[in-house]
């Protein structure tokens, strides 16, 4: 059986548009859509650092406040615990020897303990 060949001195040529864009195209806008992400992902870095350091910032210059609260707190308890022990005792009492004055320490225990 004979074999299907071209004809003599082969096809006429075909004058077939390409289908889509170019590649350079599709590249072009890969790199645009790309540089626009890592444009937002770099401003919201930013963003998040500068949130950050407001949030370190406002804390520092919160704890002074913090702290005056915990020690008026603790005046207000040492207070009443003295006015306590001069209404049971009749006297004041001391706890250790020197004027100096000693941060109390309170450990809370639970009322009820179950086993």
């Amino acid at each position: 059986m004979a074999q299907d060949l071209p004809p003599q001195g082969g096809y006429e040529p075909r004058n077939l548009p390409a289908r889509g864009f170019r590649p350079g195209s599709y590249l072009l806008g890969m790199f645009a859509i790309m540089g626009y992400g890592w444009y937002k992902y770099i401003k919201g870095v930013r963003e998040l650092n500068e949130l950050g350091r407001e949030k370190m910032w406002s804390r520092i210059h919160l704890i002074p406040m913090l702290q005056a609260e915990n020690d008026r707190d603790q005046v207000r308890r040492y207070w009443a615990d003295q006015d306590r022990e001069q209404e049971l005792m009749g006297k004041k009492t001391k706890v250790y020897h020197s004027d100096r004055f000693v941060r109390p320490t309170y450990s809370i225990s639970p009322m009820n303990i179950s086993k």
